[in-house]
């Protein structure tokens, strides 16, 4: 009788996990279809209320639609006027230069990495800490965003909070909104929209099973390295997430600007929401307005692009 020799075990490292595989079999039509039909209600309000809109401002980007006139009842197609006209305004690349600074400073820098600090702080410090820590920052984002406005102007107006604390050291006051306008509106950003990041890398770093951490505790891997070889490619996915969702958010912001330097002095915080609202509502040229607005689209989508891209969502070989 011969036996078959044991297969052995690789002494070159763990031995790989094979995934189960799949069973193949595919779904029966109607049971996909019945799973379908609680779906069915999102997706048509969905298609009412998001892509309907997004269709109706680039088809509107074509026309010469207005607010008054014979344009505003009979809007006339033109083809790529209102882009050509966009790429010969000189207010444009000025627009599409501070909404790029604005994204990336407020949001990709100053929410992404303050949150995820605020989240590794708190996820060793005490409870009370976590307590105060989380009720501070949640405060700020849970304000609706006309009050947050009013609360950023009356902290960088010229006898507001800002002011008084330099003046107590004994600094000259100085204009803020007048001097640094897109300065006062990222850091008015930073401090509303830092919450949410926060939230999302506290739940991925509960996730992280607190075996793998110390393991690298006992390999020698120090805080920073934990934290670059560790932390950061297990939270990927969230990692990802978050900026595609700050991203878009912050991409929108208007209420914030407006109240705060309504786009200027001399358009020197005149983002591209501002820039499309000026054009469309106060020189009354729709068309042209939600040209501007397909291209805060194509921004939008460049980013997200390059943020799956780069982070590969779901990619965690």
């Amino acid at each position: 009788m011969t036996t078959t020799p044991a297969r052995p075990l690789r002494e070159d490292g763990p031995p790989t996990v094979r995934p189960a595989p799949s069973s193949g079999r595919p779904v029966p039509r109607g049971r996909a279809a019945r799973r379908a039909i609680p779906l069915a209600p999102a997706v048509v309000l969905l298609l009412l209320f998001m892509l309907g809109p997004v269709l109706w401002s680039i088809w509107g980007s074509f026309t010469n639609a207005s607010l008054s006139g014979r344009a505003a009842s009979e809007p006339r197609f033109v083809g790529l006027d209102n882009y050509v006209a966009l790429l010969s305004d000189p207010d444009f690349p000025n627009a599409v230069w501070l909404t790029v600074v604005f994204l990336i400073v407020s949001a990709v820098i100053g929410q992404n990495f303050l949150g995820l600090g605020l989240a590794l702080l708190t996820a060793t410090a005490p409870k009370i800490v976590r307590s105060i820590v989380a009720t501070t920052v949640v405060t700020a984002w849970v304000l609706p965003e006309i009050v947050a406005a009013f609360a950023c102007y009356a902290f960088f107006s010229s006898d507001g909070t800002l002011n008084t604390l330099t003046a107590s050291v004994g600094l000259e006051p100085v204009e803020w909104l007048f001097a640094y306008p897109l300065a006062s509106v990222i850091l008015a950003n930073i401090w509303r929209g830092t919450a949410f990041s926060m939230m999302i890398y506290e739940a991925a770093l509960n996730d992280v099973a607190p075996e793998i951490t110390e393991a690298a505790v006992i390999d020698g891997a120090g805080g920073w390295k934990r934290l670059i070889f560790v932390t950061i490619p297990m939270i990927r996915n969230s990692i990802s997430t978050n900026l595609m969702l700050i991203t878009l958010q912050t991409l929108s912001v208007f209420t914030l600007i407006f109240v705060m330097t309504s786009g200027g002095p001399n358009q020197r915080s005149s983002t591209l929401p501002l820039f499309a609202y000026a054009e469309a509502f106060g020189l009354g040229k729709i068309g042209y307005g939600t040209a501007i607005a397909t291209v805060m689209l194509l921004i939008g989508a460049v980013f997200s692009f390059l943020y799956i891209r780069v982070l590969k969502p779901g990619d965690t070989a």
